[in-house]
């Protein structure tokens, strides 16, 4: 290892920090441990963990021999494994730490991410402290009924973010609420109240309309507005 990358992860994390912890690697910005996420059908998905001094966490999963999924967020591995209570990575992924599987939320290693996550959920608030995202809907291609995504996180916000990019979404793919094509669509009457902190029935103002935070734009994400956004923030 080269000097002054060891000089930069002891800046991420202190050594004892770290003492332990399977698969430990040390990058110039990064340090990689072994995770895994265990599904009670499937057994154990295992995969590599990286964790950037940015708050950025990600994933290459190691899940089979042939298994290409890599660069995914905690939540998309989360979901991959087949993990039946989805929705909770920080307890469900888990990390070797002197042989024993520890939740990540019981780790150092989301240190970084929760600073980010504390500093953007405050910064960016309507006048009465609720966050500025307005709930949104998505149409399934299946049975072509509309679910509503509440975006008051930025978790909340990737999974809109997710679907809304992807064609052949439908009802099952909801990882926060159990939904099937079987249950009611919302009335149009519940449909106008998305969340506006100013006025409930408000069809899109500046207070609940967001054109781009680092809650709902995403480093690892290769669509255009993403990229744009995290060009222009770096320039």
């Amino acid at each position: 290892m080269a000097s002054g990358q060891g000089k930069d992860v002891a800046f991420l994390f202190a050594d004892e920090e770290l003492s332990g912890m399977t698969g430990l690697k040390r990058g110039a910005d990064f340090v990689e441990v072994m995770c895994g996420c265990t599904s009670h059908r499937y057994g154990d998905a295992v995969g590599r963990l990286r964790v950037f001094a940015s708050g950025d966490l990600e994933i290459n999963c190691e899940c089979t021999p042939g298994c290409d999924e890599d660069k995914l967020t905690p939540a998309a591995f989360e979901k991959h494994s087949g993990r039946e209570t989805a929705r909770k990575w920080k307890n469900n992924v888990w990390i070797m730490v002197k042989g024993d599987k520890v939740p990540l939320s019981k780790t150092v290693l989301l240190k970084y991410y929760n600073q980010v996550s504390k500093a953007a959920n405050g910064s960016h608030k309507g006048p009465n402290g609720r966050p500025c995202h307005r709930d949104e809907f998505v149409c399934c291609k299946k049975c072509n009924k509309e679910r509503r995504f509440r975006l008051r996180s930025k978790e909340e916000c990737r999974n809109y973010h997710d679907s809304v990019r992807d064609p052949n979404w439908k009802c099952s793919d909801l990882t926060f609420d159990s939904v099937t094509c079987d249950d009611e669509e919302e009335r149009a009457s519940r449909k106008v109240l998305r969340g506006c902190s100013r006025s409930p029935s408000c069809r899109g103002c500046t207070t609940c309309v967001c054109f781009g935070c680092e809650i709902c734009r995403f480093s690892d994400c290769s669509c255009q507005t993403c990229v744009d956004f995290t060009c222009n923030s770096k320039s």
